[in-house]
């Protein structure tokens, strides 16, 4: 088996096909049954792996075809967690959305809808390996419980230090359930981290009683003890975005503030990091990597236009000016429907992305 991540990799998410959608619709409006629903997913999830496989992918995912998030479901799924719908200006567009807080102690739950849903996925990839994306944990600590209005109202813990322990022990609980299920390739996807250094979020932070400074240590803390008990043969990598949303953003700012922590994570085999655009920074924060991979979200999946392949390569040698060239790979910045509505871009525009991520990374390295 080839290293993970490869050289040339995906993050996750790809765009529903309209049938889907409209199955979800006829669901939602209860016109089908949730059996009528999962057959159509198992349908084009089916057709999305086999195009995936086409393509040449070495790791292929179900597109999250059965998420309408691509956090929130799983989180959803957990012990202790309620879910709520509100209206968000937060994208820069006025949306439906919806928001989770922790209602009870937290907890894995055994029979979690995603372990199943990834055996139909193992089953489906055949001989190239399946990728299981899940939120990671500090999505829940930001989200769910810093900033979470509903969880200050009517807290369920006496002490911080309980609640960390649970939403550790939680997630240990999950890497090992998707392990037992068969899952080799799993990635955490964490957009939390971009709160410590977006100002406004700094702000909201801190108006909450908590200092984001101390969060960057505490989120790393909080990383290491979740993977502290992994399988020795079970390769996990990290995402991180500034937000994706039907072609928007969340947070602003540059890598420089966590890097150091974040970067010194040796459980992760790799991190996926945004440097589609100017708003991402430099590559140099990148030289606190130590021996692990870094896969450069270099091709943009919020617009349709199609990045120039030697522009690609010239920005790859950038990155190796603080990376060896061995520890880099390339991939989209992010997924292409964190959503289930997706970017503003079609199918068409998504698969030649990734076929120009693949024929760029076998240009420039030999494996």
């Amino acid at each position: 088996m080839s290293k993970i991540p490869f050289r040339f990799d995906q993050v996750g998410s790809l765009l529903r096909p309209e049938r889907l959608k409209r199955a979800r619709e006829e669901f939602k409006q209860g016109t089908i049954t949730k059996e009528a629903l999962t057959k159509v997913e198992d349908e084009e999830i089916i057709k999305v792996i086999q195009k995936q496989k086409q393509i040449g992918l070495q790791a292929v995912t179900d597109g999250e075809f059965r998420r309408r998030w691509w956090h929130l479901d799983f989180i959803a799924g957990l012990n202790g967690i309620t879910v709520y719908d509100f209206e968000t200006t937060a994208f820069g567009i006025t949306t439906e959305a919806q928001g989770t807080f922790v209602s009870g102690p937290l907890a894995f739950n055994p029979a979690h809808p995603f372990l199943d849903h990834f055996k139909f996925t193992n089953e489906q990839a055949g001989d190239v390996i399946a990728k299981q994306t899940i939120p990671g944990p500090n999505m829940i600590y930001l989200d769910s419980f810093i900033l979470s209005k509903q969880y200050h109202e009517n807290p369920v813990y006496e002490d911080k230090k309980e609640f960390i322990q649970d939403l550790i022990t939680t997630y240990q609980a999950a890497i090992q359930a998707f392990y037992d299920a068969g899952c080799r390739y799993l990635q955490l996807d964490d957009t939390s981290w971009g709160g410590l250094f977006d100002e406004r979020f700094r702000g909201m932070i801190a108006n909450n009683g908590y200092d984001p400074d101390e969060l960057i240590q505490e989120f790393g803390d909080i990383t290491e003890a979740v993977l502290a008990n992994k399988p020795s043969d079970l390769s996990v990598t990290f995402h991180f975005c500034k937000g994706n949303f039907q072609s928007h953003w969340l947070y602003n700012g540059s890598y420089d503030k966590i890097a150091e922590r974040l970067l010194s994570i040796t459980q992760f085999n790799g991190f996926f990091l945004e440097f589609d655009d100017e708003r991402s920074g430099s590559f140099e924060p990148l030289k606190n990597i130590q021996d692990q991979r870094i896969v450069l979200g270099l091709v943009t999946t919020k617009t349709p236009d199609l990045e120039d392949k030697e522009t690609l390569k010239s920005r790859i040698k950038e990155a190796a000016k603080f990376v060896p060239l061995e520890q880099l790979c390339l991939s989209p910045q992010c997924g292409f429907s964190s959503t289930h509505e997706g970017n503003k871009v079609t199918e068409e525009d998504q698969w030649a992305k990734l076929n120009l991520v693949i024929e760029t990374a076998k240009e420039v390295w030999k494996d």
